[in-house]
């Protein structure tokens, strides 16, 4: 009688076992650096990007009303009224810059540059593009110094 062939096995390929360690680590590392990134973002304080958002947009609208030959008090009144309001919270958004001597005089200059638009708001646009572009240089004058 024969023999009947002797039965192989074959061992499993330990290739299988290291690709799914590979892929559970890369994922574990993607959880783990989007949990310390968010922890990280978290702990900024979000508030002086916001009010230099809220400003640039409020410029923008300005600017954008004299584009579009809105400058009547009651479209301009507003907008001014909203920037003087959020150039009161300039050093608290930015605590760090408190006590510098440049940054207290641009906060300074523009108040007065918004006091004085709500003062005599403007009429026409003429006067609008006046207040803009005074506006818009009291804050390039700022962020040239401090951003």
């Amino acid at each position: 009688m024969s023999d009947p062939a002797p039965i192989t096995t074959r061992t499993p390929s330990k290739a299988s076992r290291y690709l799914f360690v590979l892929v559970a680590g890369l994922v574990i590392g993607v959880i783990a650096t989007v949990m310390a990134m968010r922890a990280i973002q978290a702990r900024q304080d979000h508030f002086p990007g916001s009010l230099m958002t809220v400003m640039a947009k409020q410029a923008q609208l300005l600017g954008d009303s004299q584009k579009q030959n809105r400058c009547s008090i009651s479209d301009t009144a507003p907008r001014l009224q909203t920037l003087r309001a959020l150039a009161n919270d300039l050093e608290v958004a930015f605590p760090g810059l408190r006590d510098d001597e440049r940054f207290q005089s641009h906060a300074s200059r523009f108040r007065a540059t918004l006091n004085d638009a709500l003062a005599k708001p403007p009429a026409d646009c003429a006067s609008l593009a006046a207040i803009a572009q005074k506006v818009g240089s009291d804050c390039k004058a700022c962020h040239q110094d401090f951003k």
